[in-house]
């Protein structure tokens, strides 16, 4: 028992050294902030809505060998919404664990992951001064080599500007030499459409790369992502640019 416990707390020392060093890595100090990106509007602080997406019966993408984007989501999700805490910014989750956020006793499959986001969207519009951070993960199964993080986000004011800090956050962590670029998200998603706050989707990875699916997985790898979100929130929100 003794040794399990320590080596639980290793393994936590372990990862929060991590976090640590890979915050101060990502962030730019040294530089003069602008005026913040995201501040208390009305007397309203800024909350930061972490959004785990799919959940319960609706896995969201899978892996070849059965990993489901979902439990993936939760886990990276629940790893930003300790660190944005931990560096003292209010939070709200969608959900903390695997469940779906869809109203009870509804028939079909369809008809619950419609009240999932409809929910999903209801939850956000009456948070005040919110911004949304939603994990997901991609797949893309034409191309198992396609690897790497992606930010998209929707056309809310300061939703373009967090993307950007966030991908750079990541490329400079996660995508060493597979660097990507923000992109707008289609209007045909239903939860950045309808929601009346910045937003932005963080695509963790691919699902259809196996090497990427076990990187995943792992805690120390799930720390870095969350660690690379939480650091390009940060920046935005202090008002710095992406050079």
């Amino acid at each position: 028992m003794i040794i399990v416990i320590r080596k639980r707390v290793f393994l936590f020392s372990a990862l929060f050294f991590c976090f640590l060093t890979g915050l101060a890595s990502i962030l730019w100090f040294g530089h003069t902030p602008a005026v913040p990106a995201f501040a208390a509007r009305d007397g309203a602080p800024v909350t930061v809505v972490v959004d785990a997406g799919h959940g319960g019966e609706d896995g969201g993408a899978m892996s070849p060998d059965g990993v489901e984007e979902s439990r993936l989501n939760l886990e990276i999700a629940l790893r930003v919404n300790d660190l944005l805490r931990f560096a003292g910014q209010r939070t709200l989750l969608t959900r903390s664990e695997d469940i779906t956020t869809s109203d009870p006793n509804l028939d079909t499959i369809r008809q619950r992951k419609v009240s999932d986001l409809k929910n999903r969207v209801a939850l956000v519009n009456s948070t005040e001064n919110a911004v949304l951070l939603s994990i997901h993960q991609n797949s893309l199964p034409s191309s198992v080599v396609t690897h790497g993080a992606q930010v998209f986000w929707n056309r809310q004011e300061g939703a373009e500007e967090l993307a950007e800090t966030v991908q750079d956050a990541l490329n400079s962590s996660v995508n060493i030499g597979n660097e990507k670029r923000p992109k707008l998200i289609p209007i045909t998603i239903y939860l950045m459409k309808n929601i009346t706050a910045p937003g932005i989707i963080v695509e963790c990875g691919f699902l259809s790369n196996p090497e990427e699916t076990n990187r995943l997985q792992q805690p120390d790898y799930q720390l870095k992502l969350a660690a690379a979100i939480t650091a390009g929130y940060l920046r935005c929100a202090a008002g710095e640019e992406v050079p």
